[in-house]
C-alpha cells in the first residue's frame, strides 16, 4: 500500500485554459488550511503564467465543496487558530477576485458554506442541474458570515438573507434565477458548456480581460459619480493599448485580431 499522499489540488492546462481541481473527495473537498493554502498558491501560479488565459475551478468526488473543515475547526477552538483559518480563507477569496484572469466555477454537485462562497467569488459559474447550494452555518450555531460577503455581492439582499437565515439548500435553477450562477446544464453537458465558455473568453485580448476584470470589481464598490469617473479613466488607458488598436483595425478591415497582450 502506497504511503504517497495524493495532491489535494490538481492542475491541467490545455489551449490556454488552466483547470484547478479540488482533490479531497473523501472529505467532500472541505477547505482545510492545507487546501486553502495550496489552492491559493495554485491560483497565484496560473495568474502569473502568460500561457493561461482562463482558469476553471473544478472538484472531484461527491461534492464540489462542503465548506470549512469542521473537524479542523473543532480540534483547536482558540482565537488564534480561528483567526488563522478565516484570514487564510479571506486571502483565497481575494486572490480569486484580484487574479488577472477570469475564473469559472465548474459545479458538478453540492456547494455549501465556504464552498458556496467559493462559487459566489468566482467570476462566472456553470452548474449541473443536480447541484445544490446552501449557507447552512445557522443550523450548527455558526452563522455563515464570511460566505455572506461573497453571497451578498452576487445575489440580491432578500435571496441572500433567506439562504443565510434558513440554511436551506437551493436547486441549481434557483441559483441561476437569483444570479449565483450563470448557467445550468445536464451533468453530461457540463464539461462541454464550461469548455465552450472558456474558449470564447480565451479568444479575447488577455490585456483587455485583466483590465476589465479589475475595473469591474473596483467600480462596483464606488458611488455612481466616482464609478463613472474611474471607468472613463480606464477606457482612456484601454484606448492607448496596442490590443485596442489591433482590435479596432481588425473589426474595420473584417479580419481576426492578433493579440499581443499589451
Amino acid at each position: 500500500m502506497s504511503d504517497v499522499k495524493p495532491e489535494i489540488v490538481l492542475r491541467h492546462d490545455a489551449g490556454g485554459i488552466a483547470t484547478l481541481t479540488l482533490n479531497r473527495p473523501e472529505a467532500r473537498n472541505a477547505l482545510s488550511l492545507e487546501m486553502m493554502t495550496t489552492l491559493t498558491a495554485a491560483l497565484e501560479a496560473v495568474g502569473g503564467d502568460p500561457a493561461v488565459k482562463v482558469v476553471v475551478l473544478a472538484a472531484n468526488g461527491p461534492a464540489f465543496c462542503a465548506g470549512h473543515d469542521l473537524k479542523e475547526l473543532q480540534s483547536d477552538r482558540s482565537v488564534e487558530a480561528s483567526e488563522r483559518v478565516f484570514q487564510t480563507c479571506a486571502k483565497l477569496m481575494m486572490t480569486i477576485t484580484r487574479l488577472p484572469k477570469p475564473v469559472v466555477a465548474r459545479v458538478h454537485a453540492m456547494a455549501t458554506a465556504a464552498g458556496c462562497q467559493l462559487v459566489a467569488t468566482c467570476d462566472l459559474a456553470i452548474a449541473a442541474d443536480c447541484a445544490r447550494f446552501a449557507t447552512p452555518g445557522v443550523n450548527i450555531g455558526l452563522f455563515c458570515s464570511t460566505p455572506m460577503v461573497a453571497l451578498t455581492r452576487a445575489v440580491g439582499r432578500k435571496p441572500a438573507m433567506e439562504m443565510l437565515l434558513t440554511g436551506l439548500p437551493i436547486h441549481a435553477d434557483e441559483a441561476q434565477r437569483i444570479g449565483l450562477i450563470n448557467r445550468v446544464v445536464t451533468p453530461g453537458q457540463l464539461d462541454i458548456a464550461v469548455h465552450e465558455l472558456c474558449e470564447t473568453i480565451a479568444s479575447k485580448s488577455p490585456y483587455t480581460l485583466a483590465l476589465g476584470k479589475e475595473a469591474f470589481y473596483r467600480q462596483a464598490e464606488m458611488g455612481l459619480e466616482e464609478a463613472y469617473a474611474y471607468a472613463a479613466a480606464v477606457m482612456v488607458k484601454n484606448m492607448q493599448a496596442k490590443d485596442a488598436a489591433e482590435g479596432v483595425d481588425a473589426f474595420i478591415n473584417k479580419r481576426h485580431p492578433v493579440w499581443c497582450g499589451c
